[in-house]
């Protein structure tokens, strides 16, 4: 008896423990992960513009090469 009630008291316990590490994600870390996006997005739009810059560049060599 005292086995069985032991092995349920760790059920319950692991249990609850686990429930937390599942749990969503509460209103208040949405922000954060806008702000996350928008961080994201423009990190890649100066990539781009930079990539952009750098071909252009690279064709104005290739014209003053040419002459």
């Amino acid at each position: 008896m005292k086995k069985l009630l032991t092995l349920l008291f760790a059920v319950a316990l692991t249990l609850s423990l686990t429930s937390v590490s599942f749990a969503q994600a509460a209103g208040g870390d949405t922000k954060k992960d806008e702000t996350k996006k928008e961080e994201k997005a423009e990190k890649k739009a100066s990539k781009k513009k930079a990539k952009k810059e750098k071909k252009e560049e690279k064709k104005e060599e290739k014209k003053s090469d040419m002459k």
